[in-house]
């Protein structure tokens, strides 16, 4: 194609290439606000807005004509849908400070309110000589109608959008996550919602021009909301919006003119099926990721069962006797052994499975838990034949803090209902300093908080002490080796003296 073709062929198809660069435009804008939109849960509050502006455009043109005589051009209309929408938000932001009426029932009220007072103006004949809107472009959009100034507008407006979100991206991110950490260091949180709000409005009124007031919030949402199933990070989540929001606009635009209908449908179709491609094949948040997940997905009920199944029996229990003896409806003893082996909580070998170290620490606790379940419901009243399947049951809930106040409740017993050995409180013995009252008979330890009663008894930081057996079930004695003195305390003194195991 020589010089003269190529004038005109831009010549004879000005017009689609104007709508191709306002599309582009306006996609791009309408992705990088829309993420912010989806984070909000604005989306209801952008379709208010798309609303609202056509009282916005009907006072533009009969303040303008019917009372100053002047023609409306696109930017005052502009002006006058973007003061709509922010009367909009701040209406509905009072109703909902004022009365008991949620926020959701506020938009749902005054944009409708809104939009059906533009269309009652609109509608009175004395009125309707001087407005020029038109209803099928107000409706399903008119790109193919972009002017020069439009464009212009579009790109400043573009343009302005960019500015915003790169000045004030971090005040942004944290008002979008976390407003009251935002408002506890000094970002303005109030006057970032209203920003955004009139960068809402922006592209949301010159989005109607594209796909109309209809289809124009999902321009804003759904590139937005594909681009949320696919990222984490908000920098990543903005530009994979910005580019889903323009191959839709590119993709639904060239299919409107294969088909001969209205470009603004197709945009949002083309969006749409993006959406739903990305929604079944999303590596981490897809349904076909989740369907997987789930099959592949072992109760944690059912680990813990495997593992007191294997420290109750022995150092190694067949794998077969585990199958048959612990299961779960609809899940896999087999594939919860995979699982245990690859967390390096077991160790298989041939027809064998054995509990490794770390596996060893995990099902002592569980046992532990199990054993003091059993002891408190039997200090309920709980018949002998309740109390060992309800203590499997419970014995799930083995929160260390939870297990810890039952084992403090009961008087750190050394024995379960049945005679069996509660294993000791070995995390916190671990961990450094501890109660006395949690050592048992043999252990040795370092005093090193005696306390009120230690003092009086003579006990000072330092010195050493062998514990031995229990008095009366609920006392402690120990013997003081630097002294020779022989020591019996009761569990609340046994409680209040600080000591570290050797």
């Amino acid at each position: 194609m020589d010089k003269l073709e190529l004038t005109e062929w831009h010549v004879a198809n000005a017009g689609m290439i104007k709508a191709l660069i306002a599309g582009s435009f306006i996609s791009i804008a309408c992705g990088i606000i829309g993420c912010f939109i989806v984070l909000r849960r604005m989306s209801f509050l952008a379709d208010a807005v798309a609303h609202a502006m056509l009282a916005g455009v009907v006072a533009s043109y009969l303040i303008l004509r019917a009372i100053f005589g002047f023609q409306a051009n696109s930017i005052i209309i502009l002006l006058g849908a973007l003061f709509a929408g922010l009367i909009t938000v701040t209406l509905i932001g009072f109703v909902t400070k004022v009365s008991r009426i949620k926020e959701d029932a506020a938009i749902g009220i005054m944009y409708t309110g809104i939009f059906a007072l533009g269309g009652f103006f609109a509608s009175i004949k004395s009125f309707s000589e001087y407005i020029d809107v038109d209803l099928v472009g107000f409706i399903a959009g008119s790109v193919v109608a972009t002017s020069l100034t439009d464009l212009w507008m579009l790109a400043i407006i573009c343009c302005l959008i960019f500015a915003v979100v790169i000045m004030l991206y971090r005040q942004l991110l944290l008002t979008s996550f976390d407003p009251v950490m935002a408002a506890s260091i000094g970002i303005p949180v109030l006057a970032i919602d209203y920003l955004l709000t009139a960068c809402t409005s922006l592209v949301v009124v010159c989005g109607v021009n594209i796909v109309g007031v209809i289809l124009v919030v999902a321009l804003l949402i759904t590139p937005a909301a594909t681009a949320y199933l696919l990222f984490d990070r908000l920098h990543r989540m903005i530009i994979a919006s910005a580019a889903f929001g323009l191959i839709g606009f590119w993709s639904g635009y060239f299919v409107s003119m294969w088909t001969g209908n209205a470009p603004g449908p197709s945009v949002v179709v083309m969006s749409t099926f993006y959406f739903m491609i990305t929604l079944f094949c999303a590596p981490r948040y897809g349904m076909i990721a989740d369907w997987l997940r789930k099959r592949n997905q072992v109760p944690q009920e059912l680990i813990e069962d495997i593992m007191g199944f294997i420290i109750k029996h022995g150092d190694q229990v067949e794998i077969l006797d585990i199958v048959g003896q612990v299961s779960l409806p609809g899940f896999s003893a087999r594939s919860a052994l995979q699982r245990l082996e690859k967390d390096g909580l077991v160790k298989m070998t041939g027809t064998m499975v054995a509990l490794t170290p770390q596996g060893q620490r995990t099902a002592k606790k569980l046992q532990r838990a199990h054993r003091l379940w059993e002891s408190y419901l039997e200090s309920t009243g709980m018949s002998a034949d309740q109390v060992h399947q309800t203590a499997h049951v419970l014995e799930h809930v083995n929160d260390e803090e939870a297990v810890d106040y039952l084992d403090h409740k009961l008087g750190h017993p050394l024995t379960d209902p049945h005679g069996a050995e509660i294993p000791e409180d070995f995390i916190h013995i671990e961990s450094g300093e501890i109660h006395l009252s949690l050592l048992r008979q043999g252990d040795m330890a370092i005093i090193e908080d005696p306390g009120p009663a230690g003092t009086t008894m003579g006990i000072q930081k330092g010195m050493h002490v062998e514990v031995g057996p229990r008095s009366d079930g609920n006392h402690w004695t120990a013997l003081v080796v630097e002294t020779g003195k022989n020591l019996v305390l009761s569990h609340s003194e046994a409680d209040k003296i600080i000591v570290k195991k050797r």
